[in-house]
């Protein structure tokens, strides 16, 4: 229902008026989502897997909602800022705490493992808190509405946010055991993985992709702010 909704709402929303590639943008982003969850990626996530499942929720944390966001047009991104909660909401002292407390609170293993046991309704309301918050953590870096970052402001974000949420992926790859019972229950091992090899396995995914996502965007606006800034400091030599 997720894809199709957004679809739907983005078609409405925009009119056909965005830019080819922020059309590109958006539809890259529904297809990471069905990539994942019409796949047998699926499968192995509700019985076999938690890298699976890992993968799942960092498709829906970080890069499908990169994706879309960058799909939004400026002009739709304006009106949506000017809503008090979207203005709320997409402040980055407000955004980057709540996508990282979605992100731990959904690990908990009580609440992994509830989740999956009721994947008709709290499974899908864990994917749609991680969407929104991911939505939200990508804003300020995206657009300029309602506030505008200075290139400095986007890489200091982005590191903070790599290096906050890093701990998570590092510590279930370094855990001596499995946390999450959910998956003792699996019908079979799939490719002879144990539970700690695919705990440990998830985990180092998860932190090698978050170092690779972020540590790259954070570079290109870590760059751009000093290209921005040789200008006014070889101006200042002059002067000087």
């Amino acid at each position: 229902m997720l894809v199709p909704g957004l679809a739907l709402s983005y078609l409405l929303a925009t009119r056909g008026e965005a830019s080819p590639r922020r059309i590109a943008a958006f539809i890259a982003g529904l297809v990471l989502i069905l990539a994942v969850f019409v796949t047998p990626v699926q499968a192995m996530a509700l019985h076999y897997l938690l890298a699976a499942h890992l993968l799942q929720n960092v498709v829906l944390a970080e890069w499908a909602p990169a994706l879309c966001v960058v799909g939004i047009p400026p002009a739709l991104a304006a009106a949506l800022g000017r809503i008090g909660a979207v203005r709320v909401a997409t402040h980055p002292l407000v955004a980057l705490p709540l996508w990282l407390g979605t992100y731990f609170a959904w690990h908990v293993p009580v609440a992994y493992d509830t989740a999956l046991e009721h994947p008709t309704w709290m499974l899908h309301l864990e994917h749609l808190c991680y969407f929104v918050t991911g939505c939200l953590l990508w804003w300020p870096v995206v657009h300029s509405a309602p506030r505008r970052l200075h290139d400095a402001a986007k890489a200091v974000y982005l590191f903070a946010a790599f290096v906050l949420a890093s701990p998570l992926g590092l510590l279930l790859a370094l855990l001596p055991r499995p946390v999450y019972d959910f998956y003792a229950r699996a019908p079979e091992r799939l490719w002879g993985l144990s539970r700690l090899a695919d705990q440990q396995l998830a985990g180092l995914t998860m932190a090698t992709e978050q170092a690779i996502v972020f540590f790259a965007v954070f570079a290109f606006f870590f760059l751009r702010f000093l290209r921005d800034e040789e200008p006014a400091l070889d101006l200042q030599r002059v002067r000087g």
